[in-house]
C-alpha cells in the first residue's frame, strides 16, 4: 500500500495537472506496450502500435518495464511538452542517474549500455532523447487530442468533487483504489510505501494511460505527485466498433444497458442524476446501479452528500466492444468499490 501523509498546509497545496503529462503518458504507454496482449482496454492499441515502433524504442522498453520499478528519471516534474521532458531527461545529475539506475537494477538484468548511461555518456544520454522523441512522434503525437480530452474531462469531475467537499471531497472521490482517512490518503498499491508530503502539497496527475492503479515516484525527495487513471469513459483507442445498444438490451435488459451508458456517456454522475436523464423514478435507478456494481460493470464513489457511479474496466470494455457480448465474464471483473 502507498500512504501519503497531509498536513493542513498540504491540504492547501493540492493541485491538479492542467494538461496531460507527457512524461508519464509517454511512460506508461510504455508499460501498456510491454503489457498483456489481450489487455481489455490495451491489447487493439498495442497491437497496432508494436507495428509501427522503430529500433529506438527497445531503448525504451527495457527502461520501463510494465511491472516494478522505472527511473524517476524518465518523468521530470513539470515538463509541459516532449522537448521540455527530454531537456529535462538529458540534464538529470549524475547523482540521480547512478542512484535510480543502481535501484532499476535491483530485481533485474540490466542492458550493458546502462553503466553508460548512469555515468552519463553524451551520446548514450542522447540516443535516449532521441528515442523519447520517436517514440512521442510516432505514437502518442496522433492521439494527443483524445489524451487531452480523457484527461479534461476528469479535471472537472475533481473540480466538482472540491467545490462540493473542499480538498477532502476531492481526495475521497479519486477512485476505488484510493482512500481518504484523515490525515492519510492509502492507495492500492504494490509496494509498501511511506509518502510524508512535509508542507510542499500534492501534484494529482490524471493519465490517460494509468491503469488499474495510481502510481508515483520512488524517492521521497522529488516533487510529489499521484498519477491516477484519468475518466475511462473516454478512453477508446482503437478497437471494434461498439455493440449496439439492441446487444447490450438483450445482455442487460433494457433499462439497465441506458444507465450503463449514461453512466459511460457522463464520465461520472449520481443516481439522481441518472434517474432524472432517463426519466425512471430514483428507486429503479438505485436498483439498476446496484446490479452493475456487483458485476463489476461500474464503482460508486461516496463523497459526504453524493454518490457518484462511474465505470471500471470491465465495463468500459463492455461498451467499447472489447468483450464479446455472448461471454462476459460476470464474477471475474473488478469488484465495484464503495467509499
Amino acid at each position: 500500500m502507498l500512504h501519503i501523509h497531509f498536513s493542513t498546509a498540504d491540504l492547501s497545496r493540492i493541485r491538479i495537472a492542467q494538461e496531460p503529462d507527457p512524461a508519464w503518458e509517454i511512460l506508461l504507454s510504455l508499460h501498456a506496450l510491454g503489457g498483456p496482449a489481450d489487455h481489455v482496454v490495451f491489447g487493439p492499441w498495442k497491437s497496432e502500435t508494436l507495428s509501427r515502433l522503430d529500433p529506438s524504442a527497445r531503448m525504451l522498453l527495457a527502461l520501463a518495464p510494465p511491472l516494478g520499478y522505472s527511473p524517476d528519471f524518465l518523468t521530470p516534474a513539470g515538463a509541459p511538452d516532449v522537448r521540455s521532458v527530454v531537456d529535462a531527461v538529458l540534464s538529470t545529475g549524475r547523482r540521480q542517474l547512478r542512484a535510480d539506475l543502481a535501484q532499476f537494477a535491483v530485481r533485474r538484468r540490466t542492458p550493458s549500455w546502462t553503466r553508460l548511461l548512469a555515468e552519463g555518456d553524451a551520446e548514450t544520454l542522447g540516443r535516449l532523447g532521441s528515442a523519447l522523441h520517436r517514440y512521442h512522434d510516432r505514437v502518442l503525437a496522433r492521439r494527443w487530442d483524445r489524451i487531452r480530452a480523457a484527461t479534461e474531462a476528469e479535471r472537472a469531475l475533481r473540480a466538482r468533487d472540491f467545490l462540493d467537499g473542499g480538498a477532502e471531497g476531492l481526495l475521497g472521490g479519486l477512485g476505488p483504489s484510493a482512500r481518504w482517512e484523515a490525515p492519510v490518503l492509502t492507495v492500492d498499491y504494490p509496494l509498501d510505501q511511506q509518502l510524508r508530503l512535509r508542507g510542499r502539497g500534492l501534484r494529482l496527475i490524471p493519465s490517460y494511460f494509468c491503469w488499474r492503479r495510481p502510481i508515483t515516484l520512488l524517492d521521497e525527495e522529488l516533487t510529489p505527485v499521484l498519477v491516477y487513471p484519468a475518466n475511462r469513459g473516454l478512453h477508446l483507442l482503437t478497437g471494434p466498433e461498439r455493440p449496439g445498444r439492441s446487444a447490450l438490451a438483450r445482455l442487460l435488459g433494457q433499462d439497465r444497458a441506458s444507465v450503463l451508458e449514461e453512466i459511460a456517456l457522463s464520465g461520472g454522475t449520481t443516481g439522481e442524476d441518472i434517474a432524472r436523464r432517463l426519466g425512471m423514478s430514483p428507486v429503479s435507478a438505485g436498483e439498476h446501479t446496484a446490479v452493475l456494481r456487483s458485476t463489476g460493470l461500474i464503482a460508486t464513489h461516496r463523497g459526504a452528500d453524493t454518490a457518484r457511479h462511474t465505470l471500471t474496466p470491465l465495463g468500459l470494455a463492455l461498451i467499447e466492444g472489447h468483450l464479446p457480448i455472448d461471454g462476459l465474464p460476470y464474477g471475474t471483473g473488478p469488484p465495484g468499490a464503495q467509499h
